[in-house]
Protein backbone atom coordinates (compact mmCIF):
# COMPACT_ATOMS: atom_id res chain seq x y z
CA UNK A 1 0.00 0.00 0.00
CA UNK A 2 1.44 3.44 -0.90
CA UNK A 3 2.42 5.61 2.05
CA UNK A 4 -0.20 8.19 0.99
CA UNK A 5 -2.99 5.77 1.89
CA UNK A 6 -1.81 5.07 5.42
CA UNK A 7 -3.14 6.69 8.59
CA UNK A 8 0.11 8.52 9.46
CA UNK A 9 0.95 9.59 5.91
CA UNK A 10 2.15 13.17 5.72
CA UNK A 11 3.84 13.06 9.12
CA UNK A 12 7.59 13.49 9.37
CA UNK A 13 9.31 11.75 12.29
CA UNK A 14 12.93 12.32 13.25
CA UNK A 15 14.52 9.54 15.30
CA UNK A 16 17.46 10.33 17.55
CA UNK A 17 18.88 7.59 19.70
CA UNK A 18 19.81 3.96 19.46
CA UNK A 19 18.86 0.37 20.23
CA UNK A 20 15.34 -0.38 21.36
CA UNK A 21 12.82 2.00 22.94
CA UNK A 22 13.05 5.02 20.63
CA UNK A 23 13.69 3.00 17.46
CA UNK A 24 10.73 0.70 18.18
CA UNK A 25 8.45 3.70 18.64
CA UNK A 26 9.51 5.19 15.31
CA UNK A 27 9.25 1.78 13.63
CA UNK A 28 5.54 1.73 14.49
CA UNK A 29 5.14 5.21 13.00
CA UNK A 30 6.90 4.12 9.82
CA UNK A 31 4.78 1.01 9.42
CA UNK A 32 1.68 3.19 9.28
CA UNK A 33 2.88 5.76 6.79
CA UNK A 34 5.02 8.35 8.55
CA UNK A 35 8.27 9.38 6.92
CA UNK A 36 10.87 8.32 9.47
CA UNK A 37 14.38 9.73 9.19
CA UNK A 38 16.78 7.94 11.51
CA UNK A 39 19.80 10.00 12.48
CA UNK A 40 22.91 7.84 12.93
CA UNK A 41 26.51 8.50 13.76
CA UNK A 42 28.77 8.19 10.69
CA UNK A 43 31.03 6.05 12.86
CA UNK A 44 29.15 2.74 12.79
CA UNK A 45 25.59 3.92 13.32
CA UNK A 46 23.14 2.33 15.70
CA UNK A 47 24.79 -0.43 17.79
CA UNK A 48 21.68 -2.53 17.14
CA UNK A 49 23.22 -3.23 13.73
CA UNK A 50 25.56 -5.63 15.57
CA UNK A 51 23.18 -7.16 18.14
CA UNK A 52 22.11 -10.79 18.41
CA UNK A 53 22.30 -12.96 15.26
CA UNK A 54 24.27 -11.37 12.42
CA UNK A 55 23.84 -12.06 8.73
CA UNK A 56 26.79 -10.99 6.59
CA UNK A 57 27.86 -8.71 9.43
CA UNK A 58 24.49 -7.05 10.14
CA UNK A 59 21.91 -7.95 12.76
CA UNK A 60 18.76 -9.63 11.49
CA UNK A 61 16.96 -7.62 14.17
CA UNK A 62 18.17 -4.44 12.47
CA UNK A 63 16.42 -5.32 9.22
CA UNK A 64 13.14 -5.50 11.16
CA UNK A 65 13.60 -2.67 13.67
CA UNK A 66 14.63 -0.18 11.00
CA UNK A 67 12.20 -1.16 8.24
CA UNK A 68 10.60 1.75 6.41
CA UNK A 69 13.20 4.14 7.85
CA UNK A 70 15.62 6.42 6.03
CA UNK A 71 19.16 6.37 7.37
CA UNK A 72 20.90 9.75 7.50
CA UNK A 73 24.37 9.98 9.01
CA UNK A 74 25.11 13.19 10.91
CA UNK A 75 28.04 14.13 13.11
CA UNK A 76 26.23 16.16 15.76
CA UNK A 77 29.54 17.43 17.13
CA UNK A 78 30.13 19.18 13.81
CA UNK A 79 28.35 22.53 13.37
CA UNK A 80 27.20 21.63 9.85
CA UNK A 81 25.81 18.30 11.05
CA UNK A 82 23.94 20.09 13.79
CA UNK A 83 22.64 22.66 11.31
CA UNK A 84 21.20 19.89 9.12
CA UNK A 85 19.42 18.38 12.10
CA UNK A 86 17.91 21.76 12.98
CA UNK A 87 16.62 22.10 9.43
CA UNK A 88 14.95 18.71 9.69
CA UNK A 89 13.44 19.51 13.07
CA UNK A 90 12.17 22.83 11.77
CA UNK A 91 9.76 20.97 9.47
CA UNK A 92 9.18 17.78 11.48
CA UNK A 93 6.01 16.74 13.27
CA UNK A 94 7.56 14.39 15.85
CA UNK A 95 11.00 14.00 17.36
CA UNK A 96 11.63 10.67 19.11
CA UNK A 97 14.76 10.55 21.25
CA UNK A 98 16.06 8.21 23.91
CA UNK A 99 19.28 9.86 25.02
CA UNK A 100 20.07 10.31 28.68
CA UNK A 101 18.45 13.56 29.89
CA UNK A 102 20.72 16.51 29.25
CA UNK A 103 22.47 15.20 26.13
CA UNK A 104 20.32 17.20 23.71
CA UNK A 105 20.57 20.26 25.94
CA UNK A 106 24.37 20.08 25.69
CA UNK A 107 23.97 20.13 21.91
CA UNK A 108 21.82 23.25 22.15
CA UNK A 109 18.67 21.27 21.34
CA UNK A 110 16.68 21.55 24.55
CA UNK A 111 12.90 21.76 24.47
CA UNK A 112 12.77 25.55 24.70
CA UNK A 113 15.07 25.87 21.68
CA UNK A 114 13.18 23.29 19.63
CA UNK A 115 9.77 24.70 20.57
CA UNK A 116 10.89 28.15 19.42
CA UNK A 117 12.27 26.64 16.22
CA UNK A 118 9.08 24.68 15.49
CA UNK A 119 6.10 25.40 17.78
CA UNK A 120 4.17 22.46 16.31
CA UNK A 121 6.84 19.87 17.10
CA UNK A 122 5.92 16.99 19.41
CA UNK A 123 8.98 15.75 21.30
CA UNK A 124 8.86 12.17 22.60
CA UNK A 125 11.53 11.68 25.26
CA UNK A 126 12.23 8.11 26.38
CA UNK A 127 14.69 7.65 29.22
CA UNK A 128 15.40 5.44 32.21
CA UNK A 129 13.90 7.70 34.87
CA UNK A 130 12.21 10.58 33.04
CA UNK A 131 13.22 14.20 32.61
CA UNK A 132 12.72 15.18 36.26
CA UNK A 133 13.40 13.77 39.71
CA UNK A 134 16.62 12.95 41.58
CA UNK A 135 17.49 10.02 39.28
CA UNK A 136 16.94 11.75 35.94
CA UNK A 137 20.65 11.96 35.12
CA UNK A 138 21.38 8.30 35.80
CA UNK A 139 21.65 5.76 32.97
CA UNK A 140 18.82 3.26 32.88
CA UNK A 141 18.24 0.48 30.37
CA UNK A 142 15.05 -1.54 30.06
CA UNK A 143 16.30 -4.15 32.53
CA UNK A 144 16.69 -1.42 35.15
CA UNK A 145 13.20 -0.14 34.39
CA UNK A 146 11.77 -3.65 34.76
CA UNK A 147 13.51 -3.96 38.12
CA UNK A 148 12.49 -0.59 39.53
CA UNK A 149 9.01 -0.75 38.00
CA UNK A 150 8.15 -3.93 39.92
CA UNK A 151 8.08 -6.55 37.16
CA UNK A 152 11.28 -8.38 38.10
CA UNK A 153 10.22 -8.65 41.75
CA UNK A 154 7.22 -10.84 40.88
CA UNK A 155 8.77 -12.80 37.99
CA UNK A 156 10.08 -16.28 38.76
CA UNK A 157 9.72 -18.80 41.57
CA UNK A 158 9.61 -17.90 45.25
CA UNK A 159 12.66 -19.98 46.18
CA UNK A 160 14.91 -18.55 43.47
CA UNK A 161 16.22 -15.10 42.47
CA UNK A 162 14.05 -12.96 40.17
CA UNK A 163 14.31 -13.72 36.46
CA UNK A 164 13.81 -11.69 33.33
CA UNK A 165 11.61 -12.28 30.35
CA UNK A 166 13.45 -13.38 27.23
CA UNK A 167 12.94 -10.07 25.42
CA UNK A 168 13.50 -6.38 26.14
CA UNK A 169 9.92 -5.98 27.30
CA UNK A 170 10.59 -2.79 29.29
CA UNK A 171 11.91 -0.92 26.27
CA UNK A 172 9.09 -2.14 24.05
CA UNK A 173 6.34 -1.17 26.50
CA UNK A 174 7.95 2.27 26.93
CA UNK A 175 7.94 2.64 23.14
CA UNK A 176 4.21 1.88 23.01
CA UNK A 177 3.52 4.52 25.67
CA UNK A 178 5.63 6.93 23.63
CA UNK A 179 3.60 6.34 20.47
CA UNK A 180 0.33 6.65 22.38
CA UNK A 181 1.52 9.92 23.88
CA UNK A 182 2.67 11.26 20.51
CA UNK A 183 -0.68 10.50 18.89
CA UNK A 184 -2.53 12.18 21.77
CA UNK A 185 -0.30 15.25 21.41
CA UNK A 186 -0.97 15.31 17.67
CA UNK A 187 -4.70 15.05 18.34
CA UNK A 188 -4.46 18.06 20.65
CA UNK A 189 -2.45 19.97 18.07
CA UNK A 190 -4.65 19.21 15.10
CA UNK A 191 -8.13 19.16 16.64
CA UNK A 192 -7.83 21.60 19.52
CA UNK A 193 -5.50 24.01 17.75
CA UNK A 194 -2.81 23.49 20.35
CA UNK A 195 0.95 23.64 20.07
CA UNK A 196 3.50 20.88 20.26
CA UNK A 197 4.48 19.46 23.63
CA UNK A 198 6.85 17.04 25.36
CA UNK A 199 5.85 13.41 25.86
CA UNK A 200 8.00 12.27 28.80
CA UNK A 201 8.22 8.48 29.19
CA UNK A 202 10.37 6.85 31.88
CA UNK A 203 11.20 3.17 31.42
CA UNK A 204 10.44 2.32 35.04
CA UNK A 205 7.09 4.14 34.87
CA UNK A 206 6.17 2.34 31.67
CA UNK A 207 6.44 -0.93 33.61
CA UNK A 208 4.93 0.48 36.81
CA UNK A 209 1.81 1.45 34.85
CA UNK A 210 1.29 -2.22 33.93
CA UNK A 211 1.39 -3.55 37.49
CA UNK A 212 -2.37 -3.97 37.85
CA UNK A 213 -3.59 -3.77 41.48
CA UNK A 214 -0.17 -3.68 43.13
CA UNK A 215 -0.51 -0.14 44.53
CA UNK A 216 -3.95 -0.32 46.18
CA UNK A 217 -3.27 -3.84 47.48
CA UNK A 218 -0.22 -2.59 49.35
CA UNK A 219 -1.82 0.68 50.43
CA UNK A 220 -5.03 -0.86 51.75
CA UNK A 221 -3.86 -4.26 52.98
CA UNK A 222 -0.08 -3.94 53.23
CA UNK A 223 0.03 -6.86 50.80
CA UNK A 224 3.19 -7.34 48.71
CA UNK A 225 2.82 -9.61 45.72
CA UNK A 226 5.66 -12.12 45.55
CA UNK A 227 7.05 -14.48 42.92
CA UNK A 228 4.65 -17.37 42.38
CA UNK A 229 6.06 -19.26 39.41
CA UNK A 230 3.48 -20.37 36.86
CA UNK A 231 0.37 -19.42 38.80
CA UNK A 232 -1.28 -16.09 39.57
CA UNK A 233 -2.72 -16.03 43.10
CA UNK A 234 -6.14 -14.46 43.07
CA UNK A 235 -6.83 -15.67 39.52
CA UNK A 236 -7.61 -19.40 39.59
CA UNK A 237 -7.12 -21.64 37.72
CA UNK A 238 -4.59 -20.19 35.30
CA UNK A 239 -1.30 -22.00 34.97
CA UNK A 240 1.05 -24.13 32.87
CA UNK A 241 0.83 -27.92 33.03
CA UNK A 242 2.86 -30.79 31.54
CA UNK A 243 1.30 -33.47 29.35
CA UNK A 244 2.06 -37.20 29.19
CA UNK A 245 4.39 -36.63 26.24
CA UNK A 246 6.42 -34.04 28.14
CA UNK A 247 4.99 -30.95 26.45
CA UNK A 248 3.58 -27.87 28.12
CA UNK A 249 0.15 -26.25 27.93
CA UNK A 250 -1.19 -22.99 29.32
CA UNK A 251 -4.76 -23.27 30.57
CA UNK A 252 -6.77 -20.21 31.55
CA UNK A 253 -10.02 -21.41 33.12
CA UNK A 254 -10.50 -18.61 35.64
CA UNK A 255 -13.85 -17.45 34.25
CA UNK A 256 -16.82 -18.79 36.21
CA UNK A 257 -18.63 -20.45 33.29
CA UNK A 258 -15.33 -21.57 31.75
CA UNK A 259 -14.29 -23.27 34.97
CA UNK A 260 -17.52 -25.25 35.08
CA UNK A 261 -17.09 -26.44 31.47
CA UNK A 262 -13.48 -27.36 32.24
CA UNK A 263 -14.40 -29.50 35.21
CA UNK A 264 -17.14 -31.24 33.23
CA UNK A 265 -14.81 -32.13 30.33
CA UNK A 266 -12.28 -33.70 32.71
CA UNK A 267 -15.01 -35.71 34.45
CA UNK A 268 -15.17 -33.77 37.71
CA UNK A 269 -18.88 -33.01 37.97
CA UNK A 270 -18.46 -32.67 41.74
CA UNK A 271 -16.14 -29.70 41.31
CA UNK A 272 -18.16 -28.25 38.45
CA UNK A 273 -21.27 -28.15 40.64
CA UNK A 274 -19.62 -27.22 43.93
CA UNK A 275 -21.16 -23.85 44.95
CA UNK A 276 -17.99 -22.95 46.83
CA UNK A 277 -16.11 -22.96 43.50
CA UNK A 278 -18.65 -20.96 41.53
CA UNK A 279 -16.67 -17.73 41.85
CA UNK A 280 -12.99 -16.85 41.68
CA UNK A 281 -12.47 -16.13 45.37
CA UNK A 282 -13.72 -19.59 46.33
CA UNK A 283 -11.54 -21.27 43.71
CA UNK A 284 -8.50 -19.32 44.78
CA UNK A 285 -8.93 -20.44 48.39
CA UNK A 286 -8.63 -24.04 47.14
CA UNK A 287 -6.08 -23.46 44.39
CA UNK A 288 -3.62 -26.15 45.55
CA UNK A 289 -6.39 -28.75 45.37
CA UNK A 290 -7.54 -27.56 41.93
CA UNK A 291 -4.06 -27.40 40.46
CA UNK A 292 -3.41 -30.92 41.69
CA UNK A 293 -6.54 -32.15 39.90
CA UNK A 294 -5.58 -30.35 36.69
CA UNK A 295 -1.94 -31.49 36.83
CA UNK A 296 -2.99 -35.13 37.13
CA UNK A 297 -5.48 -34.87 34.27
CA UNK A 298 -3.06 -33.14 31.86
CA UNK A 299 -0.24 -35.50 32.83
CA UNK A 300 -2.37 -38.51 31.88
CA UNK A 301 -2.88 -37.47 28.24
CA UNK A 302 -0.76 -36.43 25.24
CA UNK A 303 -0.74 -32.71 24.47
CA UNK A 304 -2.89 -32.87 21.35
CA UNK A 305 -5.62 -34.78 23.16
CA UNK A 306 -5.59 -32.21 25.94
CA UNK A 307 -5.90 -29.37 23.43
CA UNK A 308 -8.68 -31.11 21.50
CA UNK A 309 -10.75 -31.67 24.64
CA UNK A 310 -10.22 -28.13 25.89
CA UNK A 311 -11.18 -26.68 22.53
CA UNK A 312 -14.28 -28.86 22.54
CA UNK A 313 -15.24 -27.42 25.93
CA UNK A 314 -14.30 -23.87 24.83
CA UNK A 315 -11.65 -23.53 27.52
CA UNK A 316 -8.84 -21.08 26.62
CA UNK A 317 -5.63 -23.03 26.20
CA UNK A 318 -2.47 -23.10 24.15
CA UNK A 319 0.70 -25.10 23.77
CA UNK A 320 3.82 -23.09 24.58
CA UNK A 321 4.89 -21.96 21.12
CA UNK A 322 8.46 -21.84 19.87
CA UNK A 323 9.41 -19.95 16.72
CA UNK A 324 9.23 -23.26 14.86
CA UNK A 325 5.66 -23.81 16.06
CA UNK A 326 4.65 -20.35 14.90
CA UNK A 327 6.05 -20.81 11.40
CA UNK A 328 3.69 -23.72 10.77
CA UNK A 329 0.64 -22.54 12.65
CA UNK A 330 -2.51 -21.93 10.56
CA UNK A 331 -3.64 -19.02 12.74
CA UNK A 332 -0.35 -17.18 12.27
CA UNK A 333 -0.44 -17.85 8.54
CA UNK A 334 -4.07 -16.81 8.11
CA UNK A 335 -3.36 -13.52 9.89
CA UNK A 336 -0.28 -12.82 7.72
CA UNK A 337 2.02 -12.67 10.70
CA UNK A 338 5.04 -13.44 8.54
CA UNK A 339 6.04 -10.94 5.89
CA UNK A 340 8.25 -12.03 3.01
CA UNK A 341 11.24 -9.81 2.37
CA UNK A 342 14.77 -9.95 1.01
CA UNK A 343 18.10 -9.33 2.64
CA UNK A 344 20.55 -7.00 0.84
CA UNK A 345 22.13 -9.91 -1.05
CA UNK A 346 18.73 -11.07 -2.31
CA UNK A 347 18.27 -13.92 0.15
CA UNK A 348 14.57 -14.26 1.06
CA UNK A 349 13.63 -14.15 4.73
CA UNK A 350 10.58 -13.68 6.90
CA UNK A 351 9.84 -10.77 9.22
CA UNK A 352 7.10 -10.40 11.84
CA UNK A 353 3.85 -8.98 10.52
CA UNK A 354 2.33 -5.61 11.32
CA UNK A 355 0.36 -5.02 14.53
CA UNK A 356 -2.34 -3.78 14.90
CA UNK A 357 -4.40 -4.66 11.84
CA UNK A 358 -6.41 -1.73 10.47
CA UNK A 359 -9.24 -2.72 8.15
CA UNK A 360 -9.03 0.29 5.82
CA UNK A 361 -5.49 1.60 6.21
CA UNK A 362 -3.25 -1.34 7.19
CA UNK A 363 0.44 -0.94 7.86
CA UNK A 364 3.10 -2.43 5.61
CA UNK A 365 6.82 -2.94 5.29
CA UNK A 366 8.09 -1.14 2.19
CA UNK A 367 11.79 -1.88 2.70
CA UNK A 368 14.03 -3.49 5.29
CA UNK A 369 16.49 -1.73 7.57
CA UNK A 370 18.78 0.35 5.34
CA UNK A 371 22.52 0.50 5.01
CA UNK A 372 24.27 3.17 7.05
CA UNK A 373 23.73 6.53 5.35
CA UNK A 374 21.76 4.95 2.52
CA UNK A 375 19.43 7.95 2.28
CA UNK A 376 21.96 10.75 2.79
CA UNK A 377 21.71 12.09 -0.75
CA UNK A 378 17.92 11.87 -0.90
CA UNK A 379 17.29 13.59 2.43
CA UNK A 380 19.89 16.29 1.85
CA UNK A 381 18.62 17.00 -1.66
CA UNK A 382 15.14 17.44 -0.18
CA UNK A 383 16.65 20.03 2.18
CA UNK A 384 18.14 21.93 -0.74
CA UNK A 385 21.73 20.70 -0.72
CA UNK A 386 23.36 20.06 -4.11
CA UNK A 387 25.95 17.42 -4.98
CA UNK A 388 28.93 19.70 -4.35
CA UNK A 389 27.61 20.74 -0.96
CA UNK A 390 26.98 17.13 0.00
CA UNK A 391 30.49 16.15 -1.09
CA UNK A 392 31.94 18.94 1.02
CA UNK A 393 29.88 17.89 4.03
CA UNK A 394 31.26 14.39 3.65
CA UNK A 395 34.85 15.62 3.30
CA UNK A 396 34.47 17.84 6.36
CA UNK A 397 33.18 14.96 8.47
CA UNK A 398 29.71 16.44 8.98
CA UNK A 399 27.87 13.42 7.51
Amino acid sequence: MPFANKPLSGLKVIELGTLIAGPFASRICGEFGAEVIKIESPDGGDPLRKWRKLYEGTSLWWFVQARNKKSLTLNLKHPDGLAILKKLLGEADILIENFRPGVLEKLGLGWETLHALNPKLVMVRLSGFGQTGPMKDQPGFGAVGESMGGLRYITGFEDRPPVRTGISIGDSIAALWGVIGALMALRHREVNGGLGQVVDVALYEAIFAMMESMVPEFDVFGFIRERTGNIMPGITPSSIHTSADGKHVQIGANGDAIFKRFMLIIGREDLANDPALASNDGRDSRRDELYGVIDRWVNSLPLQTVLDLLNQAEVPASRIFSAEDMFNDPQYLAREMFLHAKLPDGKPFKMPGIVPKLSETPGTSEWVGPQLGEHNAQVLHDLGYDEKQIARLREDGAI
